[in-house]
């Protein structure tokens, strides 16, 4: 029963074991699914499973009946255009990163469009190269073909290099698509919630220093081979640093003059993006304009500048993987699978909050992987989305993919008719529009000291990420920086934080004694939290922190226990020790006697419950005891565990649990566990936790009704209130066992309900 009083409540309600609750609001014991049943019904068919399958599978066609044509047609339309145009300058410059040549970067941005139409889930995320994923496939190229492998600048040698990069591109991306699908097929969807926010911050900021790197080659036009190794990155810099000399000062000065347009004119368009209908697109218009300007001066044969060269028109036929690359590259293609979809599920999901719609993890991980297989397939390299790209999609007005459709339509136009007038575009300007694509990533600087203030575990995997993906490289960057974040998750559950409470205002209400003056605590009875699961690698933390907690360790308190009994035992048996009914005489001196001597090579008898059977007395260990013996003095009688944060409990740590227990009980003091979550007992009973010691009747609903049962138990009255009596100047109370506080704080005396 709730009795509300003003912003008061009173509850009225017996003290409950969990045994007890469960009889008297009688439990329902239900079946709970295994493995083996989920399986059966995961395979299980139905018509009605089919169709939602199928709706699943290809989520356009419940999409697409419910377009709204005359409201949304000319957003889309307005939007494609203007994604279409980006997406067309992006893939040229991302192709420089994967070091290919520039017109594949057509193919990446045109065929995975198609295929997300059909089976991707959000309606804003535009298709296609992203910088961090073109570097990646970038470092593989340049591993399995290496520049070194170029003995001369002939065009028919360069072709041939050429064709086995596009070659190994396209099988690494292909790959990495067959992963993609058969993660999404398995439902493996939930792994990118092990890509924390702070590892994909500090992996795509240390993704953007590696493409500021490789770009250099492109600006300074320098003939700087790829490293992909540890520390290829000083490599690359000590390339271009002894090669500076050699710069060719048009393509650097294009490409800064390129840079500093781009970047002011961006800035522009974030300052006012509220007034303008819509973003100035700056760098088709710089590429126009730096075309038609190498044109017209003619800066290849002036100044010996690297422009981009005839694109080749229409499609080539598609192609198999080569299975020779795919075996050297499947690590890469695992790396390069997770990222594009970590990714592009973030974007997706910022526009699927920001618009209420729902998307489907799984699903995206099947339309990215079919992508990228269609993609690789016809020479592509592996995408996923810019957020650059997808913001124009979105700002623009675009609401379903319809929009993706039109901006791949652009794109086709590009591979079909006017590839031929970006022939003269030079790559350096090319570079320097990837470098402004970058601003966003460089940015995320700016959250290190944030995350120092907010939380230092993260701020400590962002920069370890950073430098283990710059320094080591993207692909081993990103396994050490995941294992580093599961190493900072196991230490934070090895070492989990365990506290001591009392009550806090003479309520139902247990708080950690450190924080509060106002606190009391039951006289005799020790309420210990661990906040965090247990298991086998914090199980002996837990362990020490209570024996911490409660000032002694149980089985010591057990042997010396057990010793004493020998002696006394021994003592009587010699008639050197009397009983009397004011306790024990001792009828001469005791010669000592070492505890290596009284052992007898019985220790296991040590650790065995405390027995008085076939003594003439029981023993009080809290009263004087003979001369000669002593034991540690135990001024507890009570232990309430609270297991409310605690999630699981594993085999070993229950065995370890188990015996730890048992070392208290056999010293006479009672173990409460409160606030187990449901399914918890069940648990322990399945593993034959309890036997004649350790009893289910030690689980309560919550600490509360643990120590008002601690307390009726010790209590001879019964009465339910607690009595304040004076004593000193101190506010710490505490709560003994006649149910009364003893308040040392100079106050008239009160009663109150507990």
């Amino acid at each position: 029963m709730v009795e509300p009083v003003g912003n008061h409540y009173i509850v009225a309600r017996p003290v409950y074991s969990e045994n007890l609750f469960d009889e008297e609001h009688e439990k329902l014991h239900r079946y709970h699914k295994n493995f083996w049943d989920n399986l059966k019904l995961y395979f299980r068919c139905s018509r009605q499973k089919a169709k939602k399958i199928a709706l699943r599978f290809f989520p356009i066609v419940s999409w697409l009946p419910a377009y709204r044509f005359r409201e949304w047609i000319l957003s889309d339309i307005i939007s494609g255009i203007n994604t279409g145009l980006v997406s067309v300058l992006q893939g040229l410059a991302f192709a420089l990163l994967v070091n290919v040549p520039p017109g594949y970067g057509l193919y990446a941005a045109f065929f995975p469009v198609l295929v997300y139409f059909i089976f991707g889930t959000s309606r804003h995320i535009s298709v296609g190269p992203f910088p961090v994923l073109s570097l990646m496939v970038g470092g593989v190229v340049v591993r399995l073909v290496p520049d070194s492998g170029i003995e001369n600048d002939t065009s028919t040698n360069i072709s041939i290099i050429n064709e086995e990069r596009v070659m190994v591109a396209a099988s690494v991306t292909f790959l990495s698509g067959i992963i993609q699908l058969l993660l999404g097929i398995l439902q493996f969807g939930f792994i990118v919630i092990y890509l924390s926010h702070s590892l994909i911050s500090g992996f795509t900021t240390a993704a953007a220093i590696h493409v500021l790197v490789s770009q250099l080659k492109f600006m300074l036009q320098l003939s700087v081979p790829g490293y992909n190794v540890p520390f290829g990155i000083i490599y690359t810099l000590e390339s271009v640093f002894s090669q500076i000399k050699d710069t060719n000062i048009a393509d650097l000065v294009t490409s800064l003059l390129v840079l500093l347009i781009v970047f002011v004119v961006k800035e522009l368009n974030d300052c006012y993006k509220a007034k303008l209908p819509a973003p100035i697109p700056i760098e088709l218009i710089v590429t126009v304009l730096a075309a038609l300007i190498s044109y017209f001066v003619e800066f290849e044969e002036r100044f010996n500048v690297a422009v981009v060269g005839n694109l080749e028109e229409g499609f080539q036929a598609p192609v198999a993987p080569d299975v020779g690359i795919l075996q050297k590259c499947i690590g890469d293609s695992i790396s390069i699978a997770i990222v594009a979809f970590a990714v592009a599920f973030s974007v997706a999901k910022v526009y699927s909050i920001k618009h209420d719609y729902p998307i489907d993890g799984n699903q995206e991980l099947i339309a990215f992987g079919l992508g990228n297989i269609v993609g690789g397939a016809f020479k592509g390299f592996a995408s996923s989305t810019a957020l650059s790209r997808s913001g124009v999609q979105e700002s623009t007005g675009g609401k379903t993919q319809i929009a993706g459709i039109i901006s791949a339509f652009i794109v086709l136009i590009v591979i079909l008719a006017i590839g031929f007038l970006l022939a003269p575009l030079q790559k350096s300007v090319l570079a320097a529009l990837a470098l402004g694509n970058l601003k966003g990533m460089l940015m995320q600087f700016k959250e290190v000291g944030v995350l120092w203030r907010k939380d230092k575990y993260d701020c400590v995997i962002w920069v370890v990420t950073f430098l283990a993906a710059v320094f080591l490289g993207l692909d081993i960057g990103l396994a050490t920086a995941v294992a580093f974040e599961l190493l900072t998750v196991v230490i934070r559950s090895q070492f989990p934080s365990c506290t001591v409470l009392a009550n806090v205002g003479r309520s139902n209400i247990y708080r950690n004694r450190k924080d509060y003056t106002d606190i009391y605590e039951p006289e005799g009875v020790k309420i210990f939290r661990c906040s965090s699961p247990i298991f086998f690698a914090n199980i002996e933390f837990f362990k020490e922190k209570l024996i911490t907690a409660v000032g002694f360790n149980p089985l010591r308190v057990l042997r010396k226990r057990n010793k004493a009994l020998r002696k006394i035992r021994k003592m009587l048996k010699k008639g050197v020790l009397q009983v009397t009914p004011k306790g024990f005489i001792c009828m001469a001196n005791q010669t000592h006697e070492s505890d290596e001597e009284l052992d007898n090579n019985r220790i296991e008898e040590l650790d065995q419950p405390t027995s008085m059977t076939d003594l003439p007395i029981q023993i009080n260990w809290g009263s004087d005891l003979p001369p000669g013996i002593t034991v540690p003095q135990v001024n507890i009688h009570s232990i309430v565990l609270d297991f409310s944060a605690v999630s699981f409990l594993d085999f070993s740590a229950m065995r370890v649990l188990q015996k730890t227990l048992k070392e208290f009980i056999r010293i006479d003091i009672d173990i409460y566990i409160a606030g187990a979550h449901e399914g918890f007992v069940e648990k322990l009973e399945r593993c034959e936790f309890f036997d004649e010691e350790i009893k289910p009747s030690m689980f309560f609903l919550s600490i509360h009704d643990a120590v008002l049962h601690i307390l009726l138990k010790k209590d001879t009255a019964s009465s339910t209130k607690l009595k304040l009596t004076e004593k000193g100047m101190n506010k710490d109370c505490i709560i003994n066992t006649s149910n009364g506080l003893r308040s040392r704080e100079n106050t008239n005396p009160t009663e109150t309900k507990f």
